[in-house]
């Protein structure tokens, strides 16, 4: 049972880009998120026994409208959390293409796995938990949810959506869509609650476990809770992904993706390429093309086709972007490009190259939320990979060489979830996602993420 909760202050849905209030949700009162941590834990007892057929359908049947909203739906997410229009079309599609992956391979991946044993019989078999609560962050409103929601209703749990607060719309929106495709109303639930609550919808018994995108004291405090408890946790938390260029990469081509690569998402990625690590030897000639590439970026309005770099999601973030960034060049940093907020309405802040950046500043320890580069010099390929793992993430790293032994050693030494050799790092329904360190652990995605949440039972005939 959940605990009587003061009254908490409406949970309000922001343009970004205007300041402008869109609508705002009075949270779930105590009586409503009882009903429906009540229908979560009632829905599992009869949505587990489902086929694998059954829920690939209703899943394939989400990225159909997925795909025939996804206008309506990118337009939401530009207008509540500021996403470029294009970027935001992405995303709708990238969600489409996770439901059908696992509606696809989910029977495969969770099929009974026979072993050799001593045994006259004996196999795994992989079986549901039971409601899984997904904290999940605003910077992709349906994309993270997606790539968590797909392969946990595949496994035959349900899902508790606690979303970012300043992202409502789309959380219920997407409530709507796993409705609208047939999914029973407890398999899939969004809690309009604020984070004051969360940690009362970790200890409730009826949650088997919990998965959380965000940040570093968001996920130690969530671990923490769900450790008391017993409860299994997937985190995926913040990350400075290094970005190592050496003397025989393609310098225009890294530099273009460079520039992707960190502005991905006006910057508030995860894994957005975050430290430039480049080799002396073309370090002036990388610098010069990152300056270029930087001064054409576009900021402005993201439902315009044309604009590169929209608002930061909320002042909060806008701030303490600054901050870190004038703190940087208090201490010695040197800013090659941007350096500040813009002037007039909405969280805009200027695409920023720093460098000479010492180890004592934000630039150099911290993560960068926003549209926001460091870039270092070294002198070799060990020199970049000691620098590259002097960090407390380990998200994502690219590497950008034409020396397969570099290639080779690039990949082995980096300390990182996932490395991307001539690419910059992106998620992949295909592949595992998740990082160590601080970064967080466990994996989403490909079959490892659908195995997270499951019993992996063991079972012996004799």
């Amino acid at each position: 049972m959940v605990q009587a909760q003061s009254p908490a202050r409406p949970i309000a849905s922001i343009n970004p880009a205007t300041g402008q209030i869109l609508k705002t949700f009075l949270p779930l009162g105590d009586s409503e998120l009882e009903a429906r941590l009540e229908l979560a834990w009632r829905t599992f007892g009869s949505y587990r026994h489902t086929t694998f057929a059954e829920r690939a359908a209703k899943l394939r049947r989400a990225a159909d409208i997925l795909g025939a909203g996804r206008e309506q739906y990118a337009r939401l997410m530009s207008a509540e959390m500021g996403k470029t229009l294009t970027s935001a079309l992405a995303e709708i599609d990238k969600c489409a293409a996770v439901c059908h992956f696992y509606a696809e391979h989910a029977a495969g991946y969770l099929a009974d796995q026979p072993a050799q044993t001593d045994a006259q019989k004996s196999f795994v078999r992989y079986q549901p938990l039971g409601p899984v609560l997904a904290i999940m962050p605003w910077n992709f409103p349906f994309w993270q949810v997606f790539r968590f929601a797909a392969p946990a209703l595949m496994a035959g749990n349900v899902g508790l959506l606690k979303h970012a607060s300043n992202v409502p719309q789309s959380a219920l929106a997407i409530e709507a869509i796993f409705q609208q495709a047939g999914f029973e109303a407890g398999v899939f639930q969004t809690l309009l609650v604020g984070s004051e609550r969360t940690a009362r919808l970790v200890a409730d018994e009826r949650i088997k476990a919990v998965t959380l995108t965000g940040s570093e004291p968001a996920g130690r405090s969530v671990a923490a809770t769900a450790g008391q408890h017993l409860k299994k946790t997937v985190l995926e938390l913040g990350g400075s992904d290094p970005f190592i260029v050496l003397p025989s990469a393609d310098l225009a081509a890294a530099a273009a993706t460079a520039v992707k690569a960190r502005m991905l998402n006006s910057g508030q990625s995860c894994i957005a390429a975050k430290r430039f690590i480049v080799v002396e030897a073309v370090a002036d000639r990388f610098e010069q093309l990152l300056v270029e590439h930087f001064r054409a970026l576009k900021v402005g309005d993201p439902l315009l086709a044309d604009t590169d770099i929209g608002p930061l999601a909320t002042e909060a973030i806008l701030t303490g972007l600054d901050a870190q960034v004038r703190s940087s060049i208090e201490r010695g940093a040197r800013v090659l490009v941007g350096g500040g907020r813009l002037a007039g309405a909405g969280h805009f802040y200027a695409p920023t190259l720093l460098t000479d950046i010492p180890k004592d500043s934000p630039a150099y320890s911290e993560e960068l939320f926003g549209p926001v580069a460091s870039l270092f010099r070294v002198k070799d390929l060990n020199e970049a990979i000691d620098l590259a793992n002097d960090t407390a993430f380990g998200l994502g790293a690219s590497g950008w060489t034409n020396e397969p032994d570099e290639k080779a050693r690039l990949i082995e030494a980096i300390d990182a979830g996932a490395v991307f050799i001539n690419a910059m790092v992106k998620s992949d329904p295909r592949l595992p996602f998740g990082g160590i360190k601080t970064s967080g652990y466990g994996r989403e995605l490909g079959r490892e993420g659908i195995l997270e949440f499951v019993n992996i039972k063991t079972v012996w005939e004799s």
